[in-house]
């Protein structure tokens, strides 16, 4: 067996996820390119989880009853990786399509870029949608709000990882956000303008309340990183004000 390093770690969050969980390893495994190591971060499953995870086959590794929340989970999975560059495919969603990673590892290579993303399907309903066609990426684009970077669909050079750090484990709802402000900070991504992944919505998942606190936490984290780009944070404050307002007026 190789010592070379995977391209690719796919990182997995799981709990009680057999459910959705046969979608997620099925993509995975038919992936054009096999150069990956999938590495799952279980949460104490009492399901058939863990018996899904230790039968599959391929280059694995299963953390155990992992607490702390997703952030943790998500960083944990970090710390085991070896790959070349990393993924975070929660066990609710898919890879939209057998070549995935081929065409991710193509474009990493002409690009030269530290870290990639691509749109996102949503399947709600038992229908699949078509996402729009990417815009033009730029870092005011990203901190004024305007550029939705989907998390399912982005990868990452671990060494970017040390460089602008992990996941804030203090967060709940931003820390997506949070952290791709500080990679576009180091380095500014790739794009590929096709669906990478499939992501399942929820109906009723998420409460009116918790998109209070969402958007709370959202403008906190983007104070933070304000100093980049003053004029791309006050624009989104207006938007942020105008939807707090609407999402109050639900109570």
């Amino acid at each position: 067996m190789s010592s070379k390093p995977p391209t690719f770690s796919i990182v997995t969050c799981t709990w009680n996820s057999a459910a959705t969980l046969a979608d997620t390893l099925a993509s995975v495994r038919a992936q054009t390119c096999h150069d990956v190591e999938h590495i799952f971060v279980d949460g104490g499953s009492t399901d058939g989880t863990l018996a899904m995870l230790d039968a599959y086959p391929g280059n694995k590794k299963l953390l155990r009853d992992v607490r702390g929340g997703i952030s943790r989970a998500m960083n944990e999975g970090i710390a085991a990786a070896s790959g070349e560059f990393i993924a975070h495919l929660h066990s609710d969603d898919y890879y939209a399509s057998d070549d995935v990673l081929a065409h991710v590892a193509a474009r990493l290579a002409t690009s030269g870029c530290d870290w990639l993303f691509g749109s996102i399907a949503v399947l709600k309903n038992g229908a699949v949608s078509t996402p729009p066609a990417l815009k033009p990426f730029s870092y005011f684009a990203l901190a004024s709000g305007k550029a939705f970077i989907p998390h399912p669909a982005v990868f990452v050079r671990r060494s970017l990882f040390a460089r602008a750090g992990v996941f804030d484990e203090r967060l709940k709802y931003a820390m997506d956000i949070d952290l791709w402000l500080r990679l576009a900070a180091f380095s500014l991504p790739a794009t590929l303008d096709r669906p990478l992944a499939v992501f399942r919505d929820h109906p009723g998942s998420v409460s009116s309340a918790n998109k209070v606190m969402a958007r709370e936490e959202e403008f906190s984290v983007r104070r933070r990183h304000a100093r980049h780009a003053p004029l791309a944070f006050a624009i989104y404050c207006v938007r942020y004000y105008k939807r707090m307002r609407a999402l109050r007026r639900q109570h």
